[in-house]
C-alpha cells in the first residue's frame, strides 16, 4: 500500500505586478502600484485563509502587520467559525529579524516564525513570548515540513503567501503553490534590478510551471487574474 502524503494547507499566492513584470522597486522599497479596489481584494483573499505567510524581509520593508482592518470581513470569518484574524506566519532562513517590527506591536492573532538554528540566541530570546519559533537544523527552512506543521499543529487548511519573490520562488520550486492571484497594474518600471515574481531577471526556475487561467476581470485599467497550477 503506497504511503500517504503528509497533509498540508492549500496554498495560494497574491501579487501585484507592473506590465513589465516587476513586483517592487530595484531597492525593494514599497511601491504603491494598485488601486483601493485591489487593496481591498487583497484583504478579501486574506480573509478567506487561515494563515498569512510572508518573509521577514517583506514584512520589514512593507511595514506589514498582516491584519484585517475591515470589520465586515472579520465578522464573515467569525460566521464561518474561523478566528477573527488569520494566523501570521513569518519565514527567515538567516534568522535576521527585528523584534521591534511593527508586526509584533499588534496582538490580534498569534505569530509563528519558521527559521533555522542560524538565528542568533539574542534574537531568539527577544522573540520569546511574542511568537512561536520553529528552528530547522539546516541552512534553510524545510518548506514541506513547515507546511505539515502548519496543518497538523495549527489547523491551517488554507494559506496565502504575500511575498516576497524569494519565498514564492522557493514554494513554486517545491511544488507547494496551488493557486495564484495576480493583479496587472498599469505601470512600467523598466531596468534590470527590480525583482520579478521569481526574483531577478536571468535566474531561471529549475523547470517551467504551467498555469491554468480560472478568471480574468479588467476594471479601470487593472487586470485581475486567477490561475491554478497544473499538476
Amino acid at each position: 500500500m503506497p504511503a500517504r502524503k503528509p497533509l498540508r494547507p492549500f496554498v495560494t499566492a497574491n501579487f501585484a505586478v507592473t506590465w513589465d513584470g516587476r513586483i517592487s522597486t530595484r531597492r525593494g522599497t514599497p511601491a504603491d502600484l494598485t488601486s483601493p479596489r485591489d487593496k481591498h481584494r487583497l484583504l478579501e483573499i486574506r480573509a478567506k485563509c487561515d494563515a498569512v505567510l510572508a518573509s521577514a524581509k517583506t514584512v520589514a520593508a512593507d511595514h506589514m502587520t498582516m491584519g484585517l482592518p475591515d470589520p465586515e470581513l472579520r465578522a464573515a470569518r467569525v460566521r464561518r467559525r474561523q478566528s477573527a484574524y488569520p494566523l501570521r506566519v513569518l519565514i527567515t532562513n538567516s534568522g535576521r529579524i527585528d523584534p521591534k517590527l511593527r508586526l509584533f506591536e499588534k496582538t490580534f492573532s498569534p505569530i509563528v516564525i519558521f527559521s533555522t538554528t542560524r538565528m542568533p540566541a539574542r534574537t531568539q530570546g527577544a522573540l520569546a513570548g511574542k511568537a512561536d519559533l520553529w528552528l530547522h537544523e539546516a541552512a534553510s527552512v524545510n518548506l514541506a515540513a513547515m507546511m505539515t506543521t502548519l496543518r497538523s499543529d495549527y489547523g491551517v487548511k488554507r494559506l496565502v503567501c504575500e511575498g516576497g519573490a524569494q519565498i514564492f520562488r522557493a514554494l513554486l520550486t517545491a511544488k507547494l503553490i496551488d493557486e495564484i492571484h495576480l493583479t496587472l497594474s498599469p505601470h512600467i518600471f523598466g531596468g534590470r534590478g527590480a525583482p520579478t515574481l521569481t526574483g531577478i531577471d536571468g535566474d531561471f526556475l529549475p523547470h517551467s510551471v504551467e498555469l491554468r487561467q480560472r478568471s480574468m476581470e479588467v476594471i479601470d485599467g487593472e487586470c485581475f487574474l486567477r490561475f491554478t497550477v497544473a499538476r
